[in-house]
């Protein structure tokens, strides 16, 4: 029989596997709600999703590399780069989402995983390769085509306007001195992209 006229065949753990992988990133998601992550056990993640804990070190070393991926798979498509008009818009749009998102339930959790990584750079690594990396990597694309439209200065430093545009949402995240509310969502995206801007639009 050939390939083409053969049937297709699955690997027969294969959605078991996804079942019990999203059992886990659920259940951890649940236990967030009522502790924090220092005090996760793996033990507890396993008896309430119904698996064993063999299962999770397969997919994961650590507790902190399970609630990094369940912060992701929430975080991600609620914080998408809806394109806009402009570049500007764009950024400001996607970094208001940023803000609402921290401001609640996600945002505790993440502060718990940097407080995390202080003590194991593991666990900094790994967020910011699953989670950090790839919302730069869009916001420079996005920026770079401001850049060559003629919309943002020409000579940016692209990787310090992401910081300036994001840095203070971590900022008020970690030390808590304001909050990350509505006018804070609105204020800080539209002042950062005017100050990378070619020509800033005129105050309203």
């Amino acid at each position: 029989m050939s390939l083409a006229s053969a049937p297709e065949k699955r690997p027969s753990g294969r959605p078991r596997c996804q079942t019990a992988r999203k059992a886990i990133l659920e259940t951890t998601v649940r236990l967030l709600e009522h502790v924090t992550l220092q005090n996760l056990a793996i033990e507890c993640i396993a008896r309430e999703a119904g698996v064993g804990k063999a299962t999770i070190y397969r997919w994961w070393p650590n507790k902190a590399a399970i609630v990094i991926d369940a912060f992701f798979e929430e975080v991600v498509p609620r914080t998408s780069f809806d394109r806009a008009p402009t570049a500007a818009e764009t950024l400001q749009r996607q970094a208001a989402r940023i803000v609402k998102v921290l401001n609640g339930r996600q945002g505790r959790v993440v502060a718990q995983i940097l407080a995390e990584g202080q003590s194991d750079p593991g666990v900094l690594e790994y967020f910011r390769s699953m989670f950090l990396r790839t919302r730069r990597a869009v916001a420079a694309e996005i920026i770079q085509a401001g850049i060559e439209s003629g919309e943002f200065l020409p000579d940016l430093d692209i990787e310090v306007a992401i910081d300036l545009i994001y840095g203070p949402i971590w900022y008020r995240l970690l030390v808590g001195h304001q909050p990350l509310d509505r006018h804070f969502a609105e204020t800080l995206p539209r002042l950062a992209t005017a100050a990378i801007s070619r020509h800033p639009a005129p105050r309203a």
